[in-house]
């Protein structure tokens, strides 16, 4: 009984201790949107191609393949699907991502980006922002 209490003790400080961070990685979606609209809406739209992709489905996209863009050369060659991850690094530096791509833009806060991946993704899972 007393081993079981203490396994029980264990796994919840494990899951209040986790809580946090779960919550920091998922980000802000409301935050995130009004982010894009801020910081990337000058070269993406959601749904329209302009300097740059439409970003409407870019989560779980395969990077430089959206059809009837024309991406540089490196992006057009890169193979990694968009994920939370890839993501997150590519608003960190694209060009560590991609050395060669042609996006000379990087979110420097890691909030920021945490809540603009967010956004992303709730597009793509239908999530509307809160």
């Amino acid at each position: 009984m007393a081993m079981s209490l203490r396994r029980a003790a264990l796994a919840l400080g494990l899951l209040a201790a986790a809580w946090p961070a779960a919550q920091a990685q998922s980000g802000d979606v409301a935050r995130g949107r009004g982010l894009f609209e801020s910081r990337c809406g000058g070269c993406h739209s959601l749904d329209d191609d302009r300097v740059g992709p439409a970003l409407g489905t870019v989560a779980g996209r395969v990077a430089g393949k959206k059809a009837d863009f024309a991406y540089s050369a490196a992006l057009a060659a890169a193979t990694h699907v968009w994920t939370p991850e890839k993501l997150q690094a590519w608003l960190t530096d694209p060009e560590t991502l991609v050395p060669g791509q042609a996006m000379g833009y990087r979110l420097s806060e890691a909030a920021d980006r945490r809540d603009v991946v967010a956004f992303l993704q709730s597009l793509a899972t239908g999530q509307p922002a809160r």
